[in-house]
């Protein structure tokens, strides 16, 4: 009897002890998922978001330039002699003659040049004085009209007559009259001017007529 009650009481033992070492061993392992808690879980994949695709426009083709309009060749003129320049003239004085208080000598214009050039119309004249050449009184008054043009060959001399008032007759308080030393003489259509050495009296002032008058150039 009492060896019957040993083996029952080994038994329990081992029984007992095989239940605690179940009970340590679930409390170690994790607990297993189960479908509803897969279910309900929150996906933590970012959601993919496509590029938009941008639309490239065909290339343009460059414009094609319009063609250039041909150019012409310019029209050749016949060439015409040119006029005579102050740097191809030469300037003197000739006799005067007199008329009624004034007196007409000719301006002459020779070609000293190397070619033929064209002279025609009236020459600028004054009066000019002192060291600086400033000009006394009025210029020459143009009488008449404006001649042909005149071809002036090298060596050939061509004139315009300029009349020489007597300022002697007029009111000295209007004359004013003033020592000059000749001319300043303008060759027609010329910028550049000349000096004629011709010693006499003009008027400063402004007198009732003209203490010069030109005409037009000819031979």
């Amino acid at each position: 009897m009492r060896n019957r009650m040993m083996v029952v009481g080994g038994v329990a033992l081992a029984m007992l002890a095989v239940g605690c070492d179940t009970t340590s061993n679930d409390a170690a392992s994790p607990p297993v998922p189960t479908i509803s808690d897969a279910a309900g879980a929150t996906s933590t994949t970012a959601p993919t978001s496509e590029a938009p695709t941008s639309t490239r426009e065909p290339a343009k083709e460059p414009a094609t330039p319009a063609p250039a309009p041909a150019t012409r060749e310019p029209v050749k003129e016949p060439a015409s002699p040119r006029e005579c320049q102050t740097s191809e003239l030469k300037l003197s004085l000739g006799s005067g003659q007199g008329a009624a208080g004034t007196v007409y000598r000719p301006l002459r214009f020779t070609n000293v040049g190397d070619r033929t050039c064209v002279i025609q119309g009236f020459p600028g004249v004054s009066y000019v004085t002192g060291d600086d050449g400033r000009q006394v009184g009025p210029a020459a008054y143009r009488v008449g009209t404006k001649g042909p043009a005149i071809s002036l060959a090298p060596g050939a001399t061509v004139h315009a007559p300029v009349g020489f008032t007597q300022v002697g007759n007029y009111d000295p308080a209007e004359c004013r009259p003033t020592h000059v030393r000749g001319l300043r003489v303008y060759p027609p259509h010329e910028y550049d001017s000349m000096f004629l050495p011709a010693p006499g009296t003009g008027c400063a002032g402004d007198p009732p007529g003209h203490q010069l008058v030109v005409k037009t150039v000819t031979r």
